[in-house]
């Protein structure tokens, strides 16, 4: 049967909510426990799309059910079911950080997974009733779908922005309400008209708050968060709260903020009062509540000697966090000041939170609201020293438990663009924290030295590396140090009782003078790898993954090797760190579960059709398996695509959030379009499908390149240049999939819902399979994998469709 326009409606409407939901539970599990924690749960919820198709495809309907009620019963279900995971989130106590050591955490995590994953699976349910009903109309279906899932994606950050991460939870189950009233009567109009009513007033309320700064936070944190701890001490209070589309962000006085990170122990003087910021719930950045003139600790911490060096510097500062940097570059330096803040939201509460002593008043400081890359990237002044400033609490690197975070500029691309900016004599300055044995600060050190040889600069005669107790600073001069500038470093150093760990004529006596350890371990590792032959071969045999970091793989904190293993189990649960330091094999034993529960629920309906107990066909074994490959391949080949896109789009649009609005409409608005072209005859299927095969190989190699390029042009030309890149692609990508569902609808139309399921499925396995390997093997060979699964998809389309699916005769 044809749906009707009103059903359409309701589809669109329910996916648009379905991925406001995603989108914003990606935001929420972020903030109350740790973004893997987030990445694990959207990817089980994504199995609730999955479940749905299997539960459909066993599930005999009555005499005169109507499809249309089942989808208006699905987008209330989700509705409910949403206010249910909501409060399941706030209620179950569970602690990704306590799971390997608290047996308890596994039945908490699986209410959680059972609660998130269940708006999905009503989701799913709606949709994939809609396309097995919609015979020969499933590609309108899709195609609304596809739409509606767009309109989501952009819907999130405005209700992020306006209400934060409860008004956005709101948003979606209001979404799916107003979807409903397109297919309900008039008693179903009129009371969703109410609930509407309602949720519109409360969303509202809760806007109001957030612009109030007294913005609610409406979930309950990790008691091993840094906000958590914060609060834990005696007098402290929150005083400011506020949310946009990227963070959550809260000033925090009376919590005993002390960060002065890396200074020198031969410092007598009173340590500044410091007030906290914390974002998204995160350990607090310290905001330094004394002006430049009354900042002396500021020349006793490692990045004094740049300034000491430049005392008259035009200064870059990058991504200040709660501002010490700008307050060093202050104290530090006479001349021109640029800093660059990705948040806005972020400065301005410094300057809330600091008053008088407001470090971005200052009249020769200019303050930037962009990604560092695109201001990197573009043309413009020439500075005297960048600044790169330690804003990240300290991160054990052991145990890859801190894996999946990005840091775009910390790659050798962006050391490069930062280079370029420097003027003559110029000095780049990084403060990372030390770590034993040798790994941070030594990747630090080799995505440097990649930086200044791609520029053909010689690292050994750039670079002078030095440690404290606490953390390990490297200074970068492309054009080589003249001697009386390592005279000056030398004096600095012994005066600040810094250690030195490099310079290009160090010595071994030299070194481990102060804060002395058993072994040079820091100057031997430094120098092994400079004077390295081979330097891959050399980092290729390193305990750590200490490859340089590039776009590509921009995982500045993926130490891990597999060599590690045993190490990691013998202590699992005895570390602080999240899912007890078992963080990326964590990744594995997900892939494993979601195997196991995709093959599970791909399989039961088969079996249960055997059984005569669903309406599922007992299909041929080869039609069973063409069926199978076919829609498990445009499955991975979908996720494979998109995720890595969404990725590198962070290093343009500056953050996750931004970047999926700009990717993920595209993908999905042109993947639409491309659904409702499915039909049209003139469109020969095999070239077309090949041609999508080809569009994704030169996606993985040109898109890099092209965003590349576009980093330095404004943020109003970089989007419609992203629309235009990506919409042939995604209306490409939008064709096999009706295309598989007309192949069934003409020979084997009970079988559309097991496809579904088998689609879902396979989007979650790739999900999971797609941060492993790009932590690994990078973004380009992810989205190689996709082309190459789009390609097996051709290949069974070539071979089986459009012929008929064999049934076995019983």
């Amino acid at each position: 049967m044809a749906l009707s326009r009103g059903a359409l409606l309701t589809v669109g409407f329910l996916a648009a909510a379905i991925l406001l939901l995603e989108s914003t539970l990606l935001r929420l599990l972020a903030i109350a426990q740790n973004y893997h924690f987030a990445f694990l749960v959207i990817s089980l919820a994504l199995l609730g799309i999955g479940a749905s198709g299997s539960a459909l495809s066993m599930r005999r309907p009555s005499k005169g059910e109507s499809p249309l009620a089942t989808l208006r019963r699905s987008s209330l279900g989700f509705s409910g079911s949403v206010v249910l995971a909501y409060v399941a989130v706030n209620l179950v106590p569970f602690d990704s950080y306590s799971i390997a050591w608290d047996r308890r955490q596994i039945l908490f995590f699986g209410l959680y997974y059972l609660a998130l994953a269940l708006p999905f699976f009503f989701g799913g349910l709606g949709i994939g009733a809609s396309l097995a009903a919609a015979s020969g109309g499933s590609h309108l279906v899709y195609a609304a779908n596809l739409a509606g899932s767009g309109l989501g994606a952009l819907l999130a950050p405005a209700a992020l922005g306006i209400a934060g991460v409860p008004g956005a939870v709101l948003a979606s189950g209001l979404t799916a309400i107003a979807g409903a009233m397109f297919t309900g009567g008039p008693r179903l109009r009129r009371t969703s008209a109410v609930f509407l009513l309602a949720g519109i007033g409360f969303f509202a309320y809760l806007g109001f708050l957030n612009l109030q700064g007294s913005a609610l936070l409406g979930m309950t944190l990790s008691p091993y968060k840094g906000l958590s701890n914060a609060m834990r001490y005696p007098g402290a209070s929150v005083e400011h709260s506020r949310w946009n589309a990227i963070s959550r962000l809260d000033s925090v006085a009376g919590a005993g903020t002390r960060q002065l990170p890396g200074l020198s122990y031969t410092y007598k003087g009173v340590l500044p009062e410091q007030l906290g910021i914390s974002v998204d719930g995160n350990a607090l950045h310290a905001v330094t509540l004394v002006g430049p003139d009354a900042f002396p600790a500021g020349d006793h911490l490692p990045e004094a000697l740049a300034f000491r060096l430049h005392p008259r510097a035009e200064v870059l500062v990058i991504e200040p966090g709660g501002g010490m940097g700008v307050l060093q570059a202050l104290a530090g330096s006479e001349g021109p000041i640029t800093v660059v803040e990705s948040n806005p939201l972020l400065s301005s509460t410094v300057s809330r939170a600091a008053g008088n002593q407001d470090p971005y008043a200052a009249a020769h400081l200019q303050l930037v609201h962009a990604p560092p890359r695109a201001y990197l990237s573009a043309a413009g002044t020439r500075f005297d020293l960048i600044a790169f400033p330690l804003t990240d609490a300290y991160l054990p690197v052991s145990s890859g438990a801190f894996s999946l975070r990005e840091t775009y500029e910390l790659t050798v691309e962006s050391f490069q663009a930062a280079l370029a900016r420097l003027g003559p004599d110029g000095i780049l300055v990084a403060t990372r924290w030390l770590q034993t044995p040798p790994s941070e600060g030594l990747r630090l050190v080799a995505t440097l030295t990649e930086a200044l040889e791609r520029g053909g600069h010689p690292a050994q005669q750039s670079l002078v590396a030095y440690r404290g107790v606490q953390t390990f600073t490297v200074l970068v001069r492309p054009g080589g140090w003249p001697a009386e500038d390592l005279d000056q470093a030398r004096a600095f150093l012994v005066e600040r009782k810094f250690d030195l760990v490099w310079a290009p004529d160090i010595s071994p006596e030299e070194v481990n003078r102060f804060n002395r350890y058993p072994s040079p371990d820091h100057y031997l590792a430094v120098r092994d790898l400079l004077q390295a032959g081979d330097r891959s071969q050399y980092t290729a045999g390193y305990p750590f993954d200490i490859r340089p970091v590039i776009d590509d793989r921009p995982f500045f904190f993926h130490f891990f090797r597999w060599e590690q293993t045993p190490e990691v189990l013998a202590t699992l649960g005895m570390t602080w760190q999240p899912f007890g330091g078992s963080g990326y094999l964590l990744l594995f034993a997900l892939l494993a579960l979601v195997l196991l529960l995709s093959a599970l629920l791909i399989l039961l309906p088969v079996f249960a059709a055997r059984d005569g107990q669903a309406r599922v066909p007992v299909v041929s074994g080869a039609g069973q398996i063409s069926i199978l490959l076919y829609f498990a391949c445009l499955g991975i080949a979908f996720l494979f695509v998109e995720i890595p896109l969404i990725q590198r789009g962070i290093l343009v649009f500056g953050h996750a959030s931004y970047a999926f609005v700009a990717v993920v409409p595209v993908l999905l608005l042109f993947s639409g379009l491309g659904s409702l072209a499915a039909r049209h005859r003139l469109l020969p299927r095999r070239m077309v499908f090949a041609l999508l095969v080809g569009a994704v190989f030169a996606a993985a190699f040109w898109f890099p390149a092209w965003m590349e390029a576009a980093m330095g042009w404004p943020a109003a030309t970089r989007i419609p240049l992203t629309l235009l890149f990506l919409a042939p692609l995604g209306f490409l990508m939008g064709l096999p999939f009706p295309w598989g569902l007309q192949w069934l609808g003409e020979s084997a139309p009970g079988l559309i819902a097991w496809a579904w399921a088998v689609n879902g499925c396979a989007s979650v396995i790739s999900a999971v399979l797609a941060a492993i390997l790009s932590l690994s093997y990078g973004f380009t060979t992810v989205i190689v994998l996709g082309g190459l699964a789009y390609g097996g998809a051709l290949v069974v389309y070539w071979q089986r469709a459009p012929g008929p699916i064999n049934f076995r005769r019983e």
